[in-house]
């Protein structure tokens, strides 16, 4: 039976030049697969305000939304590690409150870990986390709860300034006790730079090559729901969307031309069965 990744294992696969594959999932059935195919952590991302809950950010998602559906991959994905973000306005307002938030996530949701976003700024609220017990996974570079502020969907890291900033932001995460860090839209060069200077793991999204990791979203990587844009930082490796599309156009179609159900679908009475109950059936008596 397969064992959770542990927090030093994390560690000795960043020693060991052994990659880290990290995907969200947001549900049982896929949490189950992802399992199944092998992935070493999953996220349960604020993304699916976007790809479950069809809001245009991850602003709206709540913190009841995210222990509901940390409990629904716990379920099942049982023996994979499970890392839960902290929506927006739940950490940032002060250590007491950032920690009774992070606590419901483990209690209630049964995650093992929570993945904030943000610098150097939150290094007492993580050391605070750190010290009550809670693993701590730390954002930088794009950080899509922060959209508004930043204005947009913007490539990090693209200027000495932005560089160094995200370098002592790394720094300060580590040292305040973040087992790891998500680089997100990240320029190539920075996130390797990032990663050499840290003793804990990276895991990159549309940061390149030079990460100890890389974290997908599972409706991206599979194409699947309706209108998903291209994305540069993604790979597409199946596209179940339009394979659901044209398997439900079908069903609507040979219902409305009487082609489903058939026979074989349905469930017969035996003669004898099928006699005595003629009037009932039938409206009358056999002749």
């Amino acid at each position: 039976m397969k064992q959770p990744v542990t927090l030093p294992r994390l560690m000795a696969m960043k020693r060991q030049g052994n990659p880290i594959a990290m995907m969200t999932a947001y549900d049982y059935p896929s949490a189950q697969l992802t399992e199944e195919a092998g992935v070493d952590v999953i996220l349960v991302g604020d993304s699916l305000g976007n790809v479950v809950l069809g809001y245009d950010t991850t602003v709206p998602v709540t913190l009841e939304d995210m222990i509901y559906h940390t409990k629904a991959v716990v379920r099942g994905a049982p023996h994979t590690m499970v890392v839960t973000d902290m929506p927006f306005a739940t950490y940032r307002l002060g250590k007491e409150a950032t920690l009774r938030n992070a606590a419901r996530i483990m209690r209630e949701g049964g995650a093992h870990a929570v993945k904030l976003e943000g610098g150097a700024e939150l290094a007492e609220e993580v050391a605070v986390l750190v010290s009550a017990g809670i693993p701590v996974l730390a954002h930088l570079g794009l950080t899509p709860q922060s959209v508004h502020q930043i204005g947009g969907y913007k490539v990090q890291g693209k200027d000495a300034a932005e560089a160094e900033k995200l370098l002592a932001d790394a720094k300060a995460l580590e040292q305040a006790g973040a087992f790891g860090v998500v680089l997100e839209l990240v320029t190539e060069p920075v996130a390797a730079a990032v990663t050499k200077s840290l003793q804990v793991p990276t895991i990159g999204i549309g940061a390149g090559r030079g990460c100890d990791g890389q974290v997908l979203v599972y409706h991206d990587m599979i194409r699947y729901g309706s209108g998903i844009r291209d994305k540069r930082m993604v790979k597409a490796y199946a596209d179940v969307g339009e394979t659901i599309r044209g398997a439900i156009a079908q069903y609507v179609d040979e219902v409305k031309n009487k082609q489903f159900p058939e026979a074989r679908h349905g469930f017969p009475l035996d003669e004898k069965a099928e006699e005595a109950m003629s009037t009932t059936l039938y409206g009358g008596g056999s002749q």
